[in-house]
């Protein structure tokens, strides 16, 4: 875990782009409300998986911990104590992932404004899109849902499965506008394919040049968007 002051200043974070009455409703139209006085409020678990990501890698507990330790601060919980290491995994599971999809959904917004650097060019707001691949926990639920790569060293495979992603991305802030997640053997520009959805007018979207191709630049040019892609090396394109 790291200094007290970051941690402190992560739990406002959080606080400040997920407000505690936005997350209740969110937790709400989820049908994820508890129906009766749970050890563990909805809402103080929707933090706690976010912190767990905020405060990787530190464990559940500790994370636990210090979120209860910040919310009673800021009024937010009352007296609330830390429970088993199990509760918080059976807590997780009630919850499901559709509440932090809705809040995601919900928050993703551009935070450029026009005196941001490199947030936009001639007026237009700079995006991109990319991909990458996350190791996960070797575990036998994460390999049937998103399967394990080769090792590219023979006929092994590598020591963890691994979650693929492909994000547009706010340039000049960094903030990630839309994201779609899959296994490691979907690949970058079906995942791509599905962020036209975040793209209008207005947007200068740049991207490497493994996506370059008829369908995805149709579909992103569609948006009234803008684009600005690398071309391979081989590509010939007229003049």
């Amino acid at each position: 875990m790291s200094a007290r002051v970051s941690e402190l200043s992560g739990l406002g974070l959080l606080t400040w782009v997920y407000p505690p009455g936005l997350v209740d409703r969110v937790v709400a139209a989820c049908g994820c409300a508890e129906q009766r006085r749970r050890l563990l409020p909805a809402r103080l678990v929707v933090y706690f998986v976010l912190g767990l990501a905020l405060f990787s890698p530190a464990p559940y507990l500790e994370v636990m911990r210090h979120l209860v330790e910040g919310l009673r601060g800021q009024g937010l919980l009352g007296g609330w104590h830390v429970l088993a290491k199990s509760s918080l995994f059976r807590a997780r599971q009630r919850l499901g992932c559709e509440p932090l999809r809705v809040l995601f959904a919900t928050t993703a917004k551009p935070m450029a404004t026009e005196v941001t650097p490199g947030a936009f060019w001639r007026g237009l707001r700079l995006l991109a899109v990319d991909g990458t691949c996350w190791d996960v926990a070797d575990s036998e639920a994460n390999e049937a849902a998103f399967g394990r790569p080769g090792n590219g060293r023979g006929p092994g495979r590598s020591a963890f499965p691994q979650v693929r992603m492909a994000a547009l991305v706010e340039v000049g802030s960094q903030a990630v506008l839309d994201a779609e997640l899959a296994g490691c053997r979907t690949g970058e520009v079906t995942l791509v394919g599905r962020l036209p959805r975040s793209l209008g007018p207005g947007q200068l979207v740049l991207a490497d040049r493994e996506f370059l191709g008829v369908p995805l630049w149709q579909a992103f040019t569609a948006t009234g968007a803008d684009l600005l892609w690398r071309v391979p090396a081989n590509r010939v394109l007229p003049v």
